[in-house]
């Protein structure tokens, strides 16, 4: 449903007239000097420009983000009327506005800045300001309200109106001060459900006890908040985390190095198993303790943030990070895999192409190679997958001389066994989206490598390969191609 006031300004021109000039929201220039998209994947529509080159988007359908020329975005307000409102009564030549001002504060400030304006480029501003609010039936609101509004409205940027890049998969700027944590956010449940367990509140317990991500939460919260009384709770918590012994062994480990900072012998049985025998003594489980548990890095509450649901937090977060990251491998390594994880396939491809660029040695190179063919597979790009798969055989020396000795032996390890999948699920891929060239240029090299690996790979990739092969068939039975 098109926005009343958009509708408004795009159909009286005696409206979009003022409203582009002085106000900056010009509907007809509404479109944006690169292509973008949102991070979360919901709708994005330009709807206006300013004079500066920038450009004000309907974000999720009622939402107005405003994204600048120079790379920075931010949500702007809740509505187009909203936006309109603000743009009109607190207008962006009055640099002097800042929450802390009263309501006659901020009037004052208007009043001087506008008269500036209708000296240096408006002599008929009040007209047109009248104009729009009449024309438009826009609220008189206190204007300590409209700028609260405009501040919130932008510390809601993320994580749902995080603007990318569409070519690069860079995310648009946003300063700072208007992002909240992620570990406070991540922290916030945990906090919240260990003040009801020190409270005694049985239903904690129930609900402690069924949710390993819920407890993941309260052991970090009970790091930062250490109080003498919580030892009780803090061995129920190591006992679930014994009793389940989940994949999320941090957890496990911090609930150990939590009670065993108790130093008490009657803990030491349970310790002793926790940790597989590290801690036999008292002032053993003390010294544990202290160096046992790490400090929490941003990577740590972006694995809490998913396992919370909150998808879209960590992706920012994971986007953000890699925005920053320069030529680290290892960094780029753990980006990747908690992308994947996340099912982003495309920020994890960028990931892996970084890294990819920094392998020294023709094994790490083909290694890095399958797998970002594997991340543009399912990202949907497969023109990019068989590149990669390109750069995977030439870095073995398939068909050819080995580039360099590490990789001599590749075709009878997994190594081999991994390239050759990757062919034979791109062959599947290509079938699918009817791409008959490349699924049977992709098959041939498949069938060259099954020849070349280990007898026993290519056996285990047998169905695998009898599917690959029998699409590539159907192929021609379909008619497509001689």
């Amino acid at each position: 449903m098109t926005d009343r006031v958009l509708e408004l300004l795009r159909t009286r021109p005696e409206l979009a007239e003022p409203a582009a000039f002085p106000f900056g929201f010009d509907v007809h220039r509404a479109y944006h000097g690169e292509a973008v998209h949102l991070a979360s994947g919901a709708s994005l529509e330009p709807i206006a420009g300013d004079d500066s080159g920038g450009t004000y988007f309907l974000s999720g359908g009622t939402a107005v983000l405003h994204a600048s020329p120079d790379g920075a975005a931010a949500l702007f307000a809740d509505g187009v009327g909203e936006a309109i409102e603000i743009l009109v009564r607190l207008p962006r030549w009055c640099e002097t506005l800042a929450t802390g001002l009263d309501e006659e504060e901020l009037r004052a400030a208007i009043r001087t800045a506008d008269q500036e304006a209708r000296e240096e480029f408006a002599p008929d501003l009040d007209a047109r300001r009248a104009a729009l609010i009449g024309g438009l039936g826009l609220p008189d609101r206190p204007l300590v309200e409209l700028l609260a509004r405009s501040e919130s409205a932008t510390r809601r940027t993320e994580p749902d109106h995080v603007l990318l890049n569409s070519r690069d998969l860079y995310a648009y700027r946003l300063d700072a001060s208007f992002r909240q944590p992620l570990r406070d956010i991540v922290l916030g449940p945990g906090r919240a459900a260990l003040e009801r367990l020190r409270s005694g509140d049985p239903g904690a317990r129930e609900e402690a006890a069924g949710d390993p991500g819920l407890r993941a939460g309260v052991l970090r919260a009970a790091r930062y908040d250490r109080r003498d009384g919580d030892l009780p709770l803090l061995r129920f918590l190591l006992e679930r985390e014994a009793a389940e012994r989940s994949e999320w062994y941090e957890e496990r480990w911090l609930a150990a190095a939590l009670v065993a900072a108790h130093g008490l012998d009657e803990d030491l049985p349970l310790l002793r198993s926790v940790t597989t025998g590290q801690i036999t003594d008292t002032a053993g489980a003390v010294e544990w303790a202290a160096r046992a548990v790490a400090a929490e890095s941003e990577l740590t509450w972006i694995e809490l943030a998913h396992r919370q649901g909150r998808i879209e937090h960590a992706r920012v977060a994971l986007i953000r990070l890699l925005d920053a990251t320069g030529p680290d491998a290892d960094r780029l390594r753990k980006l990747r895999e908690a992308l994947e994880r996340l099912g982003d396939h495309a920020q994890a491809a960028r990931a892996q192409i970084s890294f990819l660029s920094l392998q020294d040695t023709a094994r790490d190179r083909a290694s890095a190679a399958y797998v970002l063919a594997r991340l543009e597979r399912r990202k949907g790009d497969l023109d990019a997958a068989a590149r990669a798969l390109e750069r995977a055989r030439a870095a073995v020396g398939a068909g050819g001389t080995p580039p360099d000795g590490t990789v001599e032996e590749w075709h009878r390890r997994g190594l081999g066994r991994l390239i050759t999948q990757q062919h034979l699920e791109l062959v599947l891929a290509a079938v699918e989206a009817g791409d008959t060239d490349l699924a049977r240029t992709t098959m041939a090299h498949g069938r060259l490598l099954l020849k070349v690996i280990a007898k026993g790979w290519a056996k285990e990739l047998g169905p695998l390969s009898t599917r690959a092969k029998w699409a590539v068939a159907g192929l021609r039975a379909s008619g497509g191609g001689p």
